[in-house]
């Protein structure tokens, strides 16, 4: 039996490599069809890039912070046989996000609802109100065909239901595919302010406006149509419920646990079968885990190219010096004493110059841009218990490029460094966080931000390479650009091991929460020989077991 063809009645036992989302969601859906799971996370939590940090009072979520296609959420738990509400309580914002700009004389609140965001396109420019409603009308229309066709898929097999579905579009397909997400938002638009809330999106896909195809103004249907929503306790709520799952559905967790090899045997005429791997303890104990299959959900590049024999690598070292790695990224998280009406949950900081921002953090040094496009989360705005009483807590995310690729010998290459608690980071990270204070204290006008702040912490592209592995220390995951989306991303299963699987945010469908989630449906897709191109029904596992 093979992770390819369907595994019947017979039970394997399966090792998860990595205890993020993707991971814990593995898990849990593989346990939930009637396998025996064992998950190991190196780290001493749970949670990868979407983790917690306390102190004094404050809880920081270290990562992801927009709740986006609840739908995904909501098929995920069901799969599981539970509903999102109940283990996390959600609320909807309003509004969805706050828009500064270093020219804008005053800053825009992006609403929810076709007929709301008309209203408020219309009042900045006249005819943008039809303009973006045309808009939504081809991001709903190209959302759906995402979902349909080209998230929920292996790509092991494109159904013939599929491709006579898609050809009547082949030619608007090749023009999504084809044109930029700037030039989608300026054949829009005029006006700057809303060309930037069209082209953001191309942020969350580890990737700018220039480079992610227009296929991806699918994600203004997400946010202004469908709504933001925020997690009451935090996302670190979210991973506790997922990892809850992951335990009663019967996975093993060991955390403080790092692998360090995936096992292999050589088959003659075959490909080579993954047996297992090789693990080290906490305590320095190397440790021999067998396994019938093996699913990675470790950055892709440590898999391929340092836990794979050099010689079975899909995705060798060479590989990787033709792909474009998203963003780095300097986080801030600041406690900081009196409430900041000027802030909503979610707030965006955007500079006059986007190509100039962007050629920055994708260039080839590592930099700060100056001035730097910002984000800033306040989640005390709508969640009292992540704060003391008076109090507001900020995240603050400072787009920057990442680490240079290693040198000849595998030198490390130039990084921005580590963060560090109350200052204690690298000059370069410190640096970047006093900018992105002063730039909010300046453009949302709190001139006394500065003074105000209780605790700090910063996190660097270093810190990411540190703890999760993560190739040229990017916060992410390869950009989404035309040769690394969709089927073009790669595989979610090694090309020249049997039994070694693959999932999160480095390989197919992409980066964020919902496509981890996506990511752990199409390992189950794959270990089942499910060629499907959709979700899977709700009640499949439960029919299975």
């Amino acid at each position: 039996m093979t992770a390819s063809t369907s595994a019947g009645d017979r039970s394997q036992r399966v090792v998860v490599i990595g205890g993020g989302v993707a991971g814990l969601a593995t898990a849990a859906l593989l346990a939930r069809d009637g396998h025996r799971v064992t998950l190991l996370e190196k780290n001493d939590e749970v949670g990868g890039r979407a983790g917690t940090w306390e102190k004094d009072g404050f809880t920081f979520d270290t990562g992801p912070s927009w709740y986006l296609m609840p739908e995904c959420f909501d098929h995920f738990f069901a799969l599981l046989g539970t509903r999102v509400e109940d283990h996390v309580r959600l609320e909807t914002l309003t509004p969805a996000y706050r828009v500064f700009g270093e020219e804008y004389e005053a800053p825009l609140d992006v609403v929810t609802g076709r007929d709301e965001v008309a209203a408020l396109f219309e009042s900045v420019e006249p005819g943008g109100g039809a303009a973006i409603t045309r808009y939504l009308d081809s991001a709903r229309e190209t959302y759906e065909k995402a979902v349909g066709s080209f998230l929920y898929t292996t790509f092991s097999h494109i159904p013939l239901r599929t491709l006579v579905r898609l050809a009547p579009r082949l030619g608007t397909l090749a023009r999504l595919l084809l044109e930029p997400l700037s030039s989608r938002a300026s054949r829009t638009v005029r006006d700057t302010r809303l060309r930037q809330i069209l082209g953001y999106p191309a942020v969350f896909l580890a990737a700018q406006p220039r480079t992610a195809p227009s296929m991806y103004h699918l994600m203004s249907s997400m946010d202004m149509e469908d709504g933001v929503r925020y997690p009451v306790g935090g996302f670190g709520a979210l991973v506790a419920a997922i990892a809850g799952l992951a335990c009663g559905a019967g996975v093993e967790i060991r955390t403080g646990v790092d692998v360090t090899q995936i096992r292999t045997a050589a088959r003659r005429g075959r490909r080579a079968l993954a047996t297992g791997v090789t693990a080290r303890t906490a305590d320095g104990h190397e440790e021999r885990i067998d396994a019938d299959l093996v699913v990675s959900t470790a950055d892709l590049h440590h898999t391929e190219t340092q836990l794979v024999p050099r010689e079975l690598a899909t995705y060798p070292e060479p590989f990787w010096r033709t792909r474009t790695s998203g963003p780095g990224a300097v986080l801030v998280l600041l406690g900081v004493e009196g409430r900041l009406p000027e802030l909503t949950h979610h707030n965006l900081f955007f500079t006059a110059d986007w190509d100039a921002n962007f050629d920055a953090v994708f260039g080839d040094a590592p930099v700060v841009p100056d001035p730097a496009s910002s984000y800033v989360c306040m989640p005390s705005a709508t969640d009292p218990s992540v704060a003391p009483e008076g109090m507001e807590n900020l995240f603050v995310l400072v787009p920057v490029s990442p680490d240079a690729p290693d040198g000849p010998g595998g030198a490390p290459g130039e990084s921005l460094g580590h963060g560090g608690v109350d200052g204690e980071g690298d000059p370069r990270i410190e640096a970047a966080a006093d900018a992105a204070i002063a730039q909010i204290a300046a453009w949302a006008r709190i001139p006394d931000l500065a003074g105000r702040v209780r605790v700090r912490r910063t996190i660097g592209p270093a810190d990411f390479a540190t703890d999760y592995r993560a190739w040229r220390g990017n916060a992410l995951g390869p950009a989404h650009t035309l040769r690394q989306s969709a089927f073009l991303r790669g595989s979610n299963a090694s090309r020249r091991v049997e039994g070694l699987l693959y999932a999160g945010a480095t390989t197919v469908p992409g980066v964020g929460l919902p496509m981890c989630l996506i990511s752990a449906e199409n390992v189950v897709k794959r270990v089942r020989g499910d060629r499907t191109d959709g979700p899977m029904p709700e009640d499949a596992l439960r029919r299975r077991r």
